[in-house]
């Protein structure tokens, strides 16, 4: 869910390897909070939404009342800042008290963090709340195809759908060939943000998964397999699809915010969404018409976990871990799923929950947006993270244009 900048192919250049520096036990969690009493913990996300400012605001708030935990955002434009970051200061030899705590990641950041060793942990299953964790119906143990084993605490679930207009939209759309058919129909009418932004290759990769003869390809790493013959018809169907964009093509929304704008403004009618309960959240806000709707595709659509990790030279792992615990409790996973605040989907397994929790979520209005986890339908997995990293410099080639 996060915007990423992969620096996988610089660390692997560079063959870094760094030890997985600890301090307090995870496991013994009085000692984690009492050591993260007083900790500032700089936590490196994405700032381009001003609710999910404001959540992180409220989890900081949590954090200083419950432990003493100061939380700074730093506010992000890409993911890949953060890790670059990181991994500059170990190039430095500045193997403590770096100026990374915490980094909201998943995907390719997340894989070339792992293989370098720039992370702290295992950690997450030893916090508190681990034990509501859904570790058997949601991918919170791995990350685009890659385990965590623990490097990484979920917060978050999301899944593609799109948004549209039921003004202007008669009926949801089944499949990609059928959203391509519309557009052309309605030129002008549809686009996504421009790649490398997440969410633009997370509509490069939906699409590649539905029209691939064989997905399962996509769970090795690209180099195992012909990338252009496997994406072929990737680049057949955007060609086909490009002209009869938001402005031909010639210019795309840089983000997501962005792209909601547009919507917003009338100027298109269908936006890719990796949030079910954006429109909710966005109707209630008064940022889109009462009446837009969501769907997914009939062949299912791709899902996946945000998570945050701990660079392996954070000096505040303890206030760290107690910000990923607190994300991961049921008060702030119910305040997140509510439309009105987030409308992101849970990590957590209700048939786990207390029953006083329990019986918020239950009570909680999805929105008039919003599809049941039925509807939702069948979640297909990410692709191996060098996918997205190929396919997005491979856009940017055949299609890039210059904001």
């Amino acid at each position: 869910m996060t915007p990423v900048k992969s620096v996988l192919p610089l660390l692997a250049a560079l063959g870094m390897t760094a030890p997985a520096w600890s301090q307090t036990d995870p496991a013994d969690w009085d000692a984690v909070t009492a050591a993260a009493e007083g900790q500032t913990v700089y936590w490196h996300a994405w700032g381009g939404s001003t609710a999910t400012n404001d959540f992180i605001a409220w989890i900081g708030e949590k954090a200083a009342e419950e432990h003493g935990v100061t939380l700074e955002h730093v506010k992000l434009s890409d993911t890949g800042d953060a890790v670059t970051r990181v991994l500059s200061e170990k190039q430095a030899g500045a193997d403590d008290d770096g100026a990374v705590d915490l980094i909201w990641i998943n995907g390719p950041n997340f894989a070339a963090m792992k293989e370098a060793d720039l992370l702290f942990g295992p950690f997450a299953e030893a916090l508190p709340n681990w034990q509501y964790v859904d570790v058997d119906g949601k991918t919170v143990q791995t990350d685009f195809t890659v385990p965590t084993e623990g490097y990484e605490a979920p917060w978050a679930m999301a899944q593609v759908v799109f948004m549209y207009d039921t003004a202007d939209l008669d009926a949801p759309l089944p499949s990609a060939e059928a959203i391509l058919d519309w557009a052309q129909a309605n030129p002008g009418r549809f686009t996504y943000p421009q790649p490398p932004d997440f969410l633009g290759t997370t509509f490069l990769k939906q699409t590649l998964i539905e029209l691939v003869d064989d997905n399962t390809v996509l769970s090795r790493p690209e180099s195992e397999a012909d990338f252009q013959a496997v994406t072929a018809p990737l680049w057949d169907y955007l060609d086909a699809l490009t002209p009869v964009l938001w402005r031909q093509g010639q210019a795309y929304p840089a983000t997501g915010p962005a792209q909601l704008q547009l919507m917003a403004d009338e100027e298109i009618d269908l936006a890719i969404s990796f949030s079910p309960g954006e429109a909710s959240t966005a109707i209630a806000n008064n940022q889109l018409q009462p009446s837009v709707r969501t769907f997914v595709l009939e062949d299912g659509t791709l899902g996946n976990a945000s998570f945050v990790a701990i660079p392996y030279n954070s000096g505040s792992k303890e206030g760290a871990m107690v910000v990923a615990n607190a994300l991961m409790s049921p008060e702030a996973q119910l305040r997140a799923q509510d439309p009105a605040i987030l409308g992101y989907g849970t990590v957590l397994a209700m048939e786990k929950l207390p029953e006083a929790d329990r019986a918020a979520f239950e009570a909680l209005d999805l929105g008039v947006a919003t599809l049941s986890p039925a509807e939702l339908g069948d979640v297909q997995p990410e692709p191996h993270p060098s996918w997205m990293t190929r396919i997005g410099q491979e856009w940017i080639e055949r299609y890039g244009v210059v904001q």
